[in-house]
């Protein structure tokens, strides 16, 4: 299903005019090859664009449409027009000069049989420069002269003749395509993903841009050892695809994966998106609903994602969305040289905005106002489960991709998630707006008799009487007093008791009930009869005796109970 959606947006794009037609591909290019009629080499022309990198600026190869590259598994296997220094002019700086001749020569059979009789400037220049070259001068040739040392670095290259590049000479299109059609002997099969006969692609094209793959490439679909294969068949003949199905797919997802303003990482997971009909403004919206730090606060696109959750189509960057548009969000991880689905969700777009909507509803609490990663967004939402003042905080790989996935899908969130939050909470004494949120949502979706609905509200519901929520109320009012009467000390009652409060009430609050009446008598009067009224009325809501222990849900409810009635002190000096 993931490469059949991919083929058909492929073939929305080149219906779009936004994408390659068959036989080619949008490839890096570092230097032009510029070339004399009779194919002696005038100059090496950097290619390179700046391009700002936080406060950097750096260089960046220009993508460029070039004949489709070779799958280079093993061997020497020569491209046409573009390709490396060892390819194009038989050097390079890897000390190995015997493999390096090899590929030079391979480039040279390909071009000279390609352009033998093909008419124009451009195809006789790339011609004479072959048939005349010397790999063992080119140190000492003056259009190298300066640049060598980073040409030797790597990076593609392409013949340029009268400021034009050679590739895009319609002569030299015509042969390349030709040649194309004429060199392709694998036997026909019934392609998987079109369901047409067409030529089997043994090795498919290489997947760039997926973090932590390997810069040159990873496949999606690939078979290299003989426990993958089935019935004597081998590399991509265990599961037929076409030649055309596996350009386009690969062409198409190289495609989102290029577009920055697509792509997003999580943990270990590079997200892309994209829409039924290829229009960018739904990725816009998706992208931004799914990962904007400001959400709550964007009236635009909270408003269009409302509406669209309805069924009713809304306006968004001047275009009008439909909620019945097909939508897709793919997930992928590195796996040494091949690439791992964490995930593949597709509906349509109003369920994505159904989801993202009620995934932020979950997650809304009481907080500070004007909190401006609140409701947060996957980065700071999964922040919440690591130590911030570590050297090197990061999220657990999978976690990530797993909460992207409960978002999109509706369903209950990972139990991951829960269990580094409540990890981080006894670490850090300290249940903060986000890991509270965390706990709401959690229990939502994935309802627990010990940790009642009634408790997972937005601000403080102070008609509860169920145990567990009450204790962690009392708590906080403990804790309140305790700073009243010693507004310079170093470390609350949170700090040494909270987790044994939470987990074995019976041992802690006895004893933190009477160090609350001390503290209560260095108070004044009013504010000694202001909490004494609290810690009197939650001591009436507990009608059987302080529990020995409290089970991993009703944990949950102390903690959620504790940064209610926190929100509500907070609220109340506020008001004053």
């Amino acid at each position: 299903m993931i490469l059949q959606t991919l083929t058909q947006y492929y073939e929305d794009l080149l219906a779009r005019g936004d994408i390659d037609r068959p036989g080619w591909a949008r490839a890096k290019v570092s230097w032009g090859l510029e070339l004399a009629p009779d194919g002696q080499l005038l100059a090496v022309l950097p290619l390179q664009d700046e391009q700002p990198r936080g406060k950097r600026t750096v260089l960046v190869p220009q993508m460029l449409a070039v004949p489709e590259p070779v799958k280079r598994s093993r061997g020497v296997a020569a491209n046409f027009l573009c390709d490396n220094s060892a390819y194009l002019l038989g050097i390079d700086a890897k000390g190995k000069p015997e493999r390096t001749a090899q590929c030079f020569a391979a480039a040279k059979a390909l071009h000279l049989e390609l352009l033998r009789e093909v008419p124009g400037e451009a195809a006789a220049a790339v011609r004479h420069f072959f048939e005349t070259w010397q790999p063992a001068q080119a140190a000492a040739h003056p259009a190298l002269a300066g640049c060598i040392d980073d040409v030797l670095k790597g990076g593609n290259l392409v013949f340029l003749r009268s400021d034009h590049f050679v590739q895009d000479d319609p002569d030299v299109q015509n042969a390349w395509q030709q040649y194309r059609d004429r060199t392709g002997n694998e036997p026909p099969i019934r392609c998987l993903v079109t369901g047409q006969q067409a030529p089997l692609a043994r090795l498919h094209p290489s997947i760039k841009g997926v973090a932590g793959a390997q810069s040159s490439g990873a496949s999606l679909v690939s078979f290299n050892a003989d426990a993958f294969c089935s019935y004597g068949h081998e590399q991509g003949a265990n599961a037929p695809v076409g030649t055309y199905a596996a350009f386009a797919y690969t062409q198409a997802l190289n495609s989102l994966l290029a577009d920055r303003d697509h792509v997003q990482h999580i943990g270990d997971t590079t997200v892309v998106c994209w829409a039924q009909g290829g229009d960018p403004v739904y990725q816009d919206a998706g992208m931004d609903a799914l990962f904007f730090d400001d959400f709550w606060t964007e009236s635009d696109l909270r408003s269009a994602i409302e509406k669209l959750a309805q069924g009713c189509p809304a306006e968004w960057h001047n275009v009008l969305l439909e909620p019945g548009t097909h939508f897709y969000v793919l997930g992928l991880a590195p796996n040494a040289a091949r690439l791992s689905v964490r995930f593949f969700w597709q509906d349509s777009f109003a369920a994505l905005a159904r989801n993202v909507q009620q995934h932020y509803e979950d997650l809304n609490i009481t907080g500070p106002a004007g909190d401006r990663h609140f409701p947060p967004s996957l980065y700071w939402l999964t922040r919440e489960t690591v130590n911030l003042k570590s050297r090197t905080p990061t999220v657990t790989p999978r976690l990530s991709g797993d909460v992207l996935s409960a978002v999109l899908n509706g369903t209950p969130y990972p139990a991951t998630l829960l269990n580094e939050v409540t990890l981080r909470i006894r670490a850090e004494q300290t249940v903060t707006r986000g890991r509270a949120a965390i706990l709401k949502a959690y229990y939502l979706r994935k309802p627990n008799p010990f940790c009642p609905k009634e408790v997972l509200t937005v601000q403080l519901n102070e008609e509860s009487s169920y145990m567990p929520y009450v204790l962690g109320r009392l708590f906080a009012v403990l804790e309140a007093v305790q700073t009243a009467a010693n507004p310079n000390i170093n470390s609350t009652i949170k700090d040494r008791y909270f987790n044994s409060a939470c987990a074995t009430p019976a041992v802690v609050f006895p004893t933190l009930i009477k160090l609350a009446q001390k503290h209560l008598q260095k108070l004044s009067e009013g504010q000694r009869i202001y909490y004494d009224r609290q810690i009197t009325e939650l001591a009436g809501r507990l009608d059987q005796p302080f529990p020995a222990r409290l089970n991993l849900p009703e944990q949950g409810t102390f903690e959620i109970g504790y940064y209610h009635q926190v929100q509500k002190h907070f609220t109340k000096k506020q008001e004053v």
